[in-house]
């Protein structure tokens, strides 16, 4: 028998070496709503929404050993996650305009189905879905 899920969202959580960019990014840029902070055994964890998805930022004060950049290609475990929206367009111009890093431009992958995928401050990939 497979997992009885009873939530129909996902919380995904984020190490980070440095929270401040990645906070900036996620809930500045991407506008992402701030639900809450708080900080156990020497860890901080910032929790944004996501639509009905919780994305807890972790920073805790060992630094773990990083993961290999490079995005999709760059090593194995999870290596991006996708959001769907409307306004996809309007998102890469943001990435762009305040210097973030567009890992693979707005491409149609079948007729009328864009992506595109931005890089965060750590280099971890965000796939938009319209």
């Amino acid at each position: 028998m497979g997992a009885s899920v009873v939530k129909k969202s996902i919380d995904l959580g984020i190490v980070t070496y440095d929270s401040r960019p990645m906070i900036h990014f996620y809930q500045n840029l991407l506008g992402f709503k701030f639900h809450s902070e708080s900080e156990r055994d020497g860890t901080t964890i910032t929790r944004l929404m996501c639509g009905d998805s919780m994305i807890k930022i972790l920073q805790h004060a060992k630094n773990p050993e990083p993961s290999p950049p490079g995005g999709i290609r760059g090593g194995t475990g999870y290596r991006y996650w996708t959001i769907t929206v409307d306004n996809l367009k309007d998102i890469v111009a943001q990435c762009e305009d305040n210097g973030g890093n567009i890992a693979m431009p707005i491409t149609e992958i079948a007729p009328g189905v864009l992506i595109a995928m931005v890089e965060d401050p750590d280099g971890n990939w965000v796939e938009f879905l319209q």
